[in-house]
């Protein structure tokens, strides 16, 4: 199996084992970090002692048999794609830090609820668009296994789309990956067309159909 296909696992057990909570066969990233939750082997019962009542997380890819005291609330159908073009020049971009870590979680979770948490920046870096001091537009690295980096945070105030702030950001990124000898790698909603010809046209392939589950610990 490639470890795009278990990201979330791949990555808990190699660049991002620092975040990782869980046993040898079920991790969970903390839950300040990020919203993910990955196993191998069916073994998601091993995870139940590292996931409160009540809470919400999802899981990447394939879906496990799940115990009784789990439901599925959504399912997101998305495409996994891959840099696999040439990328367009390059535009200036603000390396995002603690400073700016209230606006990066403000901004993000205005536009795209839900999948950012308050130190979710710590698994990359982040860049930004800044307009009169105000962040405006922002993307980061998350999920990260051994050769592939995931673009991440991709967003605009709305009040600024349409000016191309997202491309110089997404370009930024990659820049910095070609750099490093890594691959870009990204996921997006299948119902999102605009989104998915942006990507188709900056470069990116798909790879695969992949799933975001979004579930939920009942008891």
């Amino acid at each position: 199996m490639n470890g795009l296909d278990n990201p979330a696992w791949s990555a808990l057990t190699s660049i991002h084992s620092k975040f990782s909570e869980g046993t040898e066969h079920a991790k969970r990233y903390r839950a300040d970090i990020a919203p993910f939750v990955a196993c191998i082997d069916d073994k998601m019962a091993e995870i139940d002692p590292f996931i409160n009542a009540g809470e919400t997380f999802f899981m990447i890819g394939d879906l496990p048999v799940l115990p009784a005291n789990y439901e599925i609330v959504h399912e997101i159908p998305c495409g996994q794609m891959l840099l696999t073009g040439k990328i367009p020049e390059d535009a200036p971009a603000l390396l995002l830090d603690e400073t700016d870590k209230t606006d990066m979680f403000n901004l993000i979770n205005s536009v795209q609820p839900g999948l950012y948490k308050p130190d979710t920046r710590l698994m990359g870096n982040y860049y930004g668009v800044k307009l009169d001091g105000q962040l405006i537009a922002m993307a980061g690295e998350r999920i990260k296994i051994p050769g592939y980096t995931e673009l991440s945070a991709i967003c605009t105030n709305p009040a600024y789309t349409g000016r191309g702030y997202a491309q110089q950001l997404i370009k930024h990124l990659c820049r910095t990956h070609v750099a490093a000898g890594i691959v870009s790698y990204l996921h997006v909603a299948l119902s999102n067309d605009r989104a998915v010809r942006l990507y188709e046209f900056m470069g990116f392939e798909k790879r695969r159909d992949i799933s975001f589950w979004l579930l939920k610990k009942l008891s």
